[in-house]
């Protein structure tokens, strides 16, 4: 067994949330990025192209006064169209500093991301003191 990583993998290593100008490259013209919040009823919802993900960011670093972080916890490829990350999210929000998991299935086609749904765990989140 050899321990070479996947390309869609290597791919997604590159994809950075800060820095999307970046990101042209690997992603596709019709990119979209759902984004799955019932607690964040005003944010949820399909952002398309990189300006409108640059805009999604944006909010949400100011809602959480520039608090947001995210650390990748595993990446696993699903055949060659899919690959699945669970992080674990760190935010204040309301005064309180919480953590909480989340899963982002991302789609590729012909070697470039295409799609991305962002799934947190709302209803299990962390206050951390």
């Amino acid at each position: 067994m050899t321990d070479t990583i996947h390309p869609n993998i290597a791919l997604l290593k590159k994809f950075d949330v800060r820095n999307l100008d970046a990101c042209v490259d690997i992603v596709t013209d019709n990119f979209v990025w759902h984004f799955f919040n019932p607690k964040l009823p005003g944010l949820q919802g399909d952002y398309h192209g990189l300006e409108e993900l640059k805009g999604l960011f944006a909010k949400l670093d100011e809602m959480t006064n520039h608090s947001f972080n995210v650390t990748p916890i595993e990446a696993r490829a699903v055949g060659d169209e899919l690959v699945v990350v669970q992080t674990c999210n760190r935010i204040t929000f309301g005064g309180n500093t919480i953590e909480f998991d989340v899963v982002v299935v991302w789609r590729f086609v012909e070697g470039k991301i295409t799609e991305a749904w962002d799934i947190p765990s709302v209803f299990q989140v962390r206050i951390i003191e």
